[in-house]
């Protein structure tokens, strides 16, 4: 459901892949903490399930853009930063590709400050046209291993702390004994 977020908030519109990964992330609270009896296992398949929702939009829209994305070449026409009232810099290219099409693409897009004015560049352009293009120095169409890894990562954790908690669950009546044991009661 998280992956699934990531998509309809870089498809659609990003407020609702917010709210969908949120409910995700409560939904795996509930299931571990509330129905299954392990909070540790709640706790980490709640961050982890957050985590797996911010970073996988981006990862999944680099993937996405170079590996079915028309390739078309294009030229960096300006460059801007911008610092907002939090101090974070933003920037900003401007770029048109050979059929005279203007692209203003920023952060999320891979524009990162790293491309100057005149510049040539590579653009991945989303066949169904429903995302901003991916901008690359080069042609080439390997992928980010670390955001990759990282990504997979959150989602091999994820996964394996649902599953141990789904495999692993206590019933109320052992954490009543439990209790009982504890408290002497």
């Amino acid at each position: 459901m998280t992956v699934l977020s990531a998509v309809i908030g870089l498809y659609l519109w990003v407020w609702l892949g917010i709210v969908l990964t949120l409910a995700a992330a409560a939904a795996a609270a509930i299931m571990a903490g509330g129905v299954w009896n392990r909070a540790g296992a709640a706790v980490l398949a709640t961050a982890t399930t957050m985590a797996l929702g911010i970073f996988s939009g981006p990862t999944l829209q680099e993937a996405y853009g170079k590996q079915f994305g028309d390739k078309a070449d294009a030229l960096v026409v300006d460059t801007a930063k911008h610092v907002n009232s939090k101090g974070t810099e933003l920037y900003l290219c401007r770029v048109v590709d050979t059929s005279g099409a203007v692209e203003d693409l920023d952060d999320v897009d891979n524009c990162r400050g790293q491309f100057k004015p005149r510049q040539h560049v590579v653009l991945f352009k989303d066949p169904l046209g429903g995302l901003d293009p991916w901008i690359e120095a080069t042609d080439d169409r390997t992928l980010d291993t670390l955001s990759l890894s990282a990504t997979g990562a959150l989602f091999g954790v994820t996964t394996a702390t649902l599953l141990y908690a789904g495999l692993r669950r206590r019933s109320n009546e052992e954490m009543d004994a439990k209790k009982r044991r504890r408290y002497g009661r």
